[in-house]
């Protein structure tokens, strides 16, 4: 899930960085025009580029390259999690993870669901900080919305730590969070983006599904938008705003309107959030599309169950960009243990990775080895 605010934002600098490296990488950087086949339209160079990119994310040979020093755990804490709806996998994924890593260094944590609404939101956090915990999550929405809650906590002396909350990893002065924990928006997007690429030979109808009202997700679906458009064998076809909260009434609807219109051109999708996928199913399999596509759907983020199972099934999703949820939430009690100990954030950023279900092996989930173990030796030596 991402942070919920009313406006969009200017995208990020990295959406001119991207559209540069797409402008180098693609049909103007001098490769040959002799090429034959789809690669020729969808330029060579962008096409090897991406397929090595996809290589490197799909591998599951992962070794823990996050902190392994820091604090001693600083006893007798609590949390309170502030969730912008427990209905989001996302969301409820990371809280799990804060839970879990939280029994492990000996603190107390309490879940307050903002149920997904602005004010249901403010209620959340403004009843976090009458409890008076020692730290709160902000578990993915925009602070911006809450910016009298978020006063009222900085007032209280009471840190906060993000998932989801702002665009970029790591600490942020406006709004002020002790750090953010996510991956970086333009890897995930750009992965994404590259499967399509390598996946199609540089050849695709594509439909991008995305909720132009969140920031986050809007500059998302911009840097994929851009890396599709560096392969002109690569087409978008259709750009379909749906707000999250509206996917399940809107999405089948919309999903069915596309196959009309578009038909066999339509090959492949990509969704800022994999739900979006779940909701599809159904007016696909009423089209009597394959589950194992056409259209072949990624989802960039975030990786939840669903998705896992509708990959490794074959129904009508074919990869995912994933978050490591758990691992995201034992990083979160980490950065509170060291804004507790009067220590700089560790400020770590995950990897980007895809997974199929040729390299997902049954799982449910991304939950790369070795963090825990690190964590606890970290805490408790």
């Amino acid at each position: 899930m991402y942070p919920t605010h009313p406006h969009r934002r200017p995208p990020l600098a990295a959406t001119a960085l991207l559209a540069a490296a797409a402008a180098l990488a693609g049909c103007g950087s001098g490769e040959s025009s002799n090429a034959t086949g789809p690669s020729a339209a969808g330029c060579p160079a962008v096409l090897r580029e991406a397929k090595a990119n996809v290589q490197r994310a799909v591998s599951t040979d992962t070794t823990w390259n996050g902190p392994t020093t820091g604090p001693r755990a600083v006893p007798g804490k609590t949390l309170v999690y502030v969730a912008q709806t427990m209905t989001n996998p996302g969301v409820a994924g990371v809280a799990k993870g804060v839970r879990e890593a939280a029994q492990t260094i000996g603190w107390n944590v309490r879940v307050i669901d903002g149920e997904g609404t602005p004010a249901g939101i403010q209620a959340a956090l403004s009843q976090a900080v009458t409890l008076k915990p020692s730290g709160i999550v902000i578990g993915g929405f925009d602070p911006r919305l809450t910016s009298q809650q978020v006063a009222r906590a900085e007032a209280a002396g009471i840190p906060l730590v993000g998932w989801h909350a702002v665009n970029a990893p790591g600490p942020s002065t406006d709004p002020r969070l002790f750090t953010n924990v996510t991956t970086k928006v333009e890897e995930v997007a750009k992965a994404s983006a590259d499967w399509v690429i390598a996946r199609s030979e540089g050849s695709a109808g594509v439909v991008v599904f995305t909720d132009d009202s969140i920031p986050f997700a809007g500059t998302k679906s911009e840097l994929i938008e851009q890396r599709l458009a560096a392969c002109p064998g690569v087409k978008l076809l259709a750009h379909k705003n749906i707000p999250i909260p509206d996917a399940s009434r809107r999405t089948p609807q919309e999903v069915a309107s596309l196959l009309s219109r578009l038909g066999k051109r339509w090959t492949y999708s990509v969704a800022i959030n994999d739900l979006y996928f779940d909701d599809a199913a159904p007016a696909f399999r009423a089209a009597g599309k394959p589950g194992s596509g056409p259209p072949f759907n990624i989802g960039a983020g975030d990786g939840d169950p669903s998705a896992f199972r509708r990959i490794n099934s074959e129904q009508f999703q074919a990869a995912t960009v994933p978050e490591p949820l758990a691992q995201q939430g034992w990083q979160i009690v980490d950065e509170f243990n060291r804004a507790f100990a009067g220590q700089p954030a560790g400020g770590y950023v995950a990897p980007v990775h895809i997974a199929t279900a040729e390299n997902s092996a049954g799982a449910t989930s991304w939950d790369p080895e070795g963090y825990r173990e690190a964590y606890e030796k970290i805490w408790h030596g």
